[in-house]
């Protein structure tokens, strides 16, 4: 049996056993896909639209292969419905086909999982400032925290796993951080008290037997930093959500120097080591927030400004005076968690310091006021995929949206596979929605270009329209805050439709009641524009106020811009156009969500119809809806729609 026919068996099984399981093309297509180039070692991108079943699809083919496997995800989401629903029920589906059952095992990064050790009341109480925070200043907000560290104290003797995640209701992460702790402040399983009886150590024990590890984005990150030693010895890694790989990467390689972290270790120091030097670590933190204070909101293109260089070669003298000083303890207390923490955050912030005072390099520094905070990320990771994502091993990245302008090579070029298409092959397996069938793109041409921040005048009326024929049941995804407040705003005085506005509930509480009321409208910002899953009538109108380009100042797009410029390309079309593309697409994928799901997508921004650099490349980017920018088509097409939910 080929290892195509071998994974659609093990399909078939699954499917069989899911409720309301139902064949479908382009899963079959995936399973079939997915499970050829882990065979031949080639890997491959392939888009799945909505809908597909991808996950099933992969999981499939992973396990016919017969070969330890990691799945990544980006979200939590995801990540909870492979663990807690579509693996349970794939292992008991395909054990009559294997004769087995498959095993899989769920990983995190450290501090994700209960500390024992700080459960157990072996290291000093908490001082008052957690890092990056200041002493808590209002009684009502110290009696929060200890009630919450004193329920966490108590789950800790129920919980079997000590994952964050188990928790419910859960708790803030101040609460959290004093009773968990990070990788590099662990001492190790070998000279730990609690060390066999560690959760996060049993939980990377039962990964390292398990034939399929689900993990997150973070933290493949972290392990082709630290050159593929956190992650278990694997032959398939599956990348879903993959088009958030690269903002995921770039995260974990971003480093921050903060003067209330400084000010922190200054006083965890004061326990361990010299008061002088701990004195000088306060110092070299004032001296940073004054010079972070002057330079305001800014990237530094060249050499930094001379009070912030004298601000972190305090910093750097001073941290390592504190480091020798802790050489010196005895091995005790060096073991000490207290002193593992400090000696990390020392270390951390000397890397950074020298980060961002010498060569720039690959790295983008630029200081922001709020915090404040100096901050250094790389210009781009596609080194770093290229060298540390693909070797021995086969890899697979799925997504909705892997195609920009209906091609997948601006995607790979970004997750560091060759323009030339060698070495890797891609797919599109389509949907099973018809889109042209079930949606509408309306772009809003007549419209004044956008130029204001907010919702302009004219944009606003048209928003009114199309929710008035709607009779409701609006998701508003908004570029800016102000602009997703003054719609609310308007739709309140104008309509006599609930509407909920990002920042007034949780955004679950409001999602649920968006959910379950049919006329509700829903606004709000980027949070809303991708894995908010809400079909039915309750979301018939997708309304999006303005093209998502990035912010042209944000620090790592303007660098990057100005790359692609200096190179002789468009920084423009190569940088922005890509990102508000896939934007764009995650925000419009949001009204289609079942085959009997119908709907508009409005776009209140002309530039879509009119430019003619970029408005097809984008709309080619989105799903395949019927286009049209006649206003009062769309009007009618809604007032129908609504008039057949309420008959």
């Amino acid at each position: 049996m080929s290892a195509e026919s071998e994974a659609l068996a093990i399909l078939d099984a699954a499917v069989a056993a899911t409720p309301h399981g139902q064949a479908r093309e382009g899963q079959r297509e995936m399973c079939a896909a997915v499970a050829a180039a882990v065979h031949s070692g080639e890997h491959l991108l392939v888009q799945a639209g909505t809908g597909t079943g991808k996950s099933l699809a992969y999981l499939c083919a992973a396990i016919s292969a017969g070969k330890p496997v990691v799945v990544s995800t980006a979200t939590l989401a995801l990540q909870h419905q492979l663990v807690a629903v579509d693996l349970p029920r794939l292992v008991e589906a395909v054990a009559p086909v294997l004769g087995r059952k498959p095993t899989f095992a769920l990983l995190k990064g450290r501090h994700n999982y209960l500390c024992k050790r700080k459960i157990a009341g072996e290291e000093d109480e908490d001082d008052g400032t957690i890092e990056g925070t200041e002493t808590l200043k209002w009684a009502g907000a110290q009696a929060s925290f200890a009630k919450q560290v004193e329920r966490l104290f108590d789950w800790a003797n129920d919980t079997d796993t000590g994952d964050r995640d188990d928790l419910d209701p859960g708790v803030s992460d101040r609460a959290w951080k004093q009773a968990s702790t990070s990788s590099s402040e662990c001492p190790g399983a070998k000279d730990c008290a609690q060390g066999p009886d560690c959760f996060a150590e049993w939980a990377r024990a039962k990964a390292h037997e398990a034939d399929i590890v689900v993990t997150n984005h973070a933290l493949l990150s972290i392990d082709m930093m630290n050159e593929r030693s956190v992650l278990p010895e694997h032959a398939v890694l599956i990348i879903d959500e993959a088009h958030e790989l690269v903002d995921r990467v770039t995260s974990a390689a971003r480093a921050e120097l903060h003067p209330a972290r400084l000010r922190w270790l200054a006083q965890r120091g004061r326990r361990l080591i010299d008061t002088d030097v701990a004195d000088q670590i306060r110092e070299a933190a004032d001296a940073l927030e004054g010079a972070l204070t002057a330079a305001g909101e800014r990237r530094f293109s060249g050499e930094l400004p001379a009070p912030l260089v004298e601000a972190l070669n305090l910093i750097n003298g001073a941290c390592v005076k504190a480091t020798t000083h802790l050489g010196a303890l005895d091995a005790e207390t060096k073991k000490q968690l207290s002193a593992q923490q400090l000696k990390a955050g020392l270390v951390e912030t000397v890397e950074t310091a020298g980060r961002c005072i010498g060569p720039p390099g690959d790295d983008v520094i630029w200081a922001e006021p709020n915090g404040p905070q100096l901050v250094a990320a790389p210009l781009s990771v596609g080194g770093l995929l290229s060298a540390m994502l693909y070797e021995d091993r086969t890899v697979i990245a799925a997504s909705a949206t892997l195609t920009l302008g209906g091609r997948f090579d601006i995607v790979a070029r970004g997750l560091g596979l060759p323009a030339d298409g060698h070495g890797w092959t891609s797919l599109d397996v389509g949907s099973p929605f018809d889109y042209r069938k079930q949606g509408i793109l309306y772009v809003a041409a007549r419209l004044p270009r956008p130029a204001a921040s907010g919702l302009p005048t004219e944009a606003g009326k048209e928003l009114l329209r199309l929710v008035e024929a709607s009779r409701g049941a609006t998701l508003g995804l908004f570029s800016s805050k102000k602009a997703a407040a003054e719609a609310a705003e308007l739709l309140r005085a104008q309509t006599d439709y609930d509407i909920l506005l990002q920042g007034e509930e949780t955004l679950a509480s409001l999602v649920k009641r968006f959910r379950e009321e049919e006329s509700t409208c829903l606004l709000g910002v980027m949070s809303l524009w991708q894995g908010v899953d809400v079909p039915g009538n309750t979301c018939r109108l997708v309304v999006v106020d303005r093209i998502p380009f990035p912010r042209p100042t944000e620090p790592l797009t303007a660098a990057r811009s100005e790359a692609a410029d200096a190179a002789g390309r468009s920084g423009f079309a190569e940088v922005s156009v890509p990102a508000a593309a896939i934007r764009l697409a995650q925000g419009a994928g949001r009204l289609i969500r079942r085959t009997s799901d119908k709907g508009v997508v409005a776009i209140l921004d002309s530039r879509l119809e009119s430019s003619r650099s970029y408005g097809k490349f984008l709309r080619d980017s989105l799903p395949p809806f019927w286009y049209t920018t006649k206003s009062d088509s769309v009007a009618g097409a809604l007032e129908r729609l609504a008039e057949s939910v309420d008959a």
